[in-house]
């Protein structure tokens, strides 16, 4: 049996207008067994869902997935979201209210070297999802979670809103694009205002944050070198992006997720959901080892491929349309993961508990700053 969602003591606490919202509701999850997979699950494990996850077992050594134990919270199902009859099924047999599509090969570096597992898992991967959506009678919303790495990135300094062209260089980014292009078409051709369906997707700036253990990834990269006292290695230290934490493409998540089930397809459109500042790496990295109490980094520029120099959203649109900003800047983004971290090396507090404690007061800083997604019902 699941154990009951716990606030930062270990009681159920009231998690405001989402609470209930989700409470009850079955929501399924692809790539809960991820990064933001495993943060999503969490979030909504506390707020009283039904939390149905399909992935591949957890791939790196440690995994938050199974730091915090979540085979034993949610449904967990272990499968490839390329295997359509497997996926079918699953999602007929669980009936849920919501999909969340996160299921993807996620890294930059890792499309040069499998560009075709890549582009089958993030578009096939896709179009599976999207299919199996076309035959179950229950969903009503379903979000494709994408990238900002969607866009055709000139490197100028323009932040990229919803209506601009995508692109890209790299096979991950441009199988990105592409999933936001098959999602567009599905919503055309399929999932219309006569349609029970609300489809939409959403593409979040560079997503930072405690458990993410993922190989050639700035944050975890240096979080690795840090904990033996190495010298981070750090590539690309002049590059710039919108770093944000995990809570607020999350946040946005939810948040879309109401907005759609409550009025249907007036919101059935790409969302970017990002910070309101950027940083370039080095200057992040410096913010880490701050946080961190001590350490230092070095240029590498062993093995370099193409990744892009400037990166910005323009996420204006979910502000007016949807009322939701970010809640941290990006220091307190920083500080919030690297405290994660720490607690996880020195076994200061149940990780999970910890992790909890994260998301509630992530809650209540939104709720101190209006945000109607924190607003009491």
């Amino acid at each position: 049996m699941a154990e009951k969602p716990r606030g930062r003591s270990g009681k159920v606490k009231s998690q405001i207008l989402l609470e209930s919202f989700f409470k009850d509701k079955t929501i399924f999850i692809t790539g809960h067994t991820g990064f933001i997979g495993s943060w999503l699950s969490t979030w909504l494990h506390m707020l009283g869902s039904k939390v149905v996850g399909y992935a591949l077992k957890p791939n790196t050594f440690p995994s938050m997935f199974e730091t915090l134990s979540l085979d034993k919270k949610i449904t967990s199902i272990f499968g490839d979201i390329r295997n359509k009859k497997l996926l079918d099924s699953y999602i007929l047999e669980s009936k849920p209210d919501i999909i969340i599509h996160l299921a993807a090969q996620p890294l930059v570096l890792s499309s040069y070297q499998n560009p075709v597992e890549t582009i089958e898992t993030n578009v096939m991967g896709t179009v599976n999802l999207l299919e199996s959506v076309r035959k179950s009678s229950s969903v009503k919303v379903c979000i494709n979670f994408t990238s900002d790495k969607c866009y055709d990135n000139r490197n100028l300094d323009y932040p990229y809103h919803e209506n601009d062209p995508l692109g890209g260089h790299d096979p991950y980014s441009a199988s990105k694009a592409s999933s936001e292009i098959v999602t567009a078409s599905y919503r055309k051709s399929f999932f219309g205002s006569d349609s029970a369906v609300n489809l939409a997707s959403v593409r979040a700036g560079n997503v930072i944050g405690g458990g993410d253990w993922a190989e050639n990834r700035i944050v975890p990269d240096v979080i690795r070198d840090l904990s033996v006292n190495k010298s981070a290695q750090v590539r690309n230290p002049d590059s710039i992006r919108p770093w944000q934490h995990v809570l607020e493409p999350i946040s946005g998540l939810l948040w879309l997720s109401v907005k759609m089930w409550n009025e249907p397809n007036r919101f059935n459109e790409a969302w970017n959901f990002g910070p309101n500042s950027t940083m370039t790496v080095k200057e992040l990295v410096n913010e880490i080892i701050r946080y961190w109490g001590s350490g230092s980094w070095v240029n590498s520029q062993a093995n370099l491929k193409h990744e892009a120099k400037l990166l910005k959203l323009d996420c204006s649109k979910a502000k007016i349309s949807l009322g939701w900003s970010p809640v941290y800047d990006v220091k307190k983004t920083i500080a919030e993961t690297v405290a994660w971290y720490r607690n996880y090396k020195e076994n200061n507090a149940d990780i999970y508990d910890f992790t909890a404690r994260q998301i509630m007061d992530y809650s209540e800083t939104a709720k101190l700053t209006g945000l109607p997604w924190a607003s009491t019902p």
